[in-house]
């Protein structure tokens, strides 16, 4: 199997969530470890992951990843682990209260953006983010089709 290639920061990525930008406005975003088992991060490594239905939630002071599907490592016996069970976050206190109170205001959510590895070690980055109503993204997907004619006549050769 092929190594992964790299980015410029040193980052390995391995899922994202594509269609957190349609349907959220994202407001602030936050990197954090995740608390794993060994096949959790053997199947990452293969890059098996999604976060497309993931959510994360604050209870009693600790920030959780609820509905991430790490698939079970293929190589795996009978210790194997549960696809979508809930997985700690990693972060500092004072991390978790700034979230805590942004994430209680009526409709906030946190979710995860993208999973990677970071120098050896799995991180999340989970983001405070508002549902879009259905004539935001039709906003959003006009924005989008403006930016791509612009670009579109930018690229074109004068006197054509």
């Amino acid at each position: 199997m092929a190594k992964a290639q790299k980015k410029d920061d040193d980052t390995i990525p391995i899922c994202k969530n594509k269609r957190a930008y349609h349907e959220y406005e994202v407001f602030d975003t936050m990197e954090c470890g995740i608390v794993l088992v060994g096949t959790e991060v053997k199947s990452l490594r293969e890059h098996h992951g999604n976060l497309e239905d993931a959510y994360a939630r604050i209870q009693d002071g600790e920030v959780w990843l609820l509905n991430a599907d790490i698939p079970e490592y293929s190589m795996g016996n009978r210790l194997n682990h549960r696809p979508k069970r809930p997985r700690k976050l990693l972060m500092h206190r004072q991390e978790i209260e700034k979230f805590a109170e942004k994430s209680t205001e009526q409709g906030f959510t946190l979710i995860p953006l993208r999973m990677y590895f970071k120098d050896g070690r799995a991180k999340v980055e989970i983001a405070i983010a508002r549902g879009k109503k259905l004539h935001d993204k039709r906003e959003s997907a006009k924005k989008a089709e403006a930016q791509k004619e612009i670009r579109k006549a930018m690229s074109r050769k004068p006197g054509r």
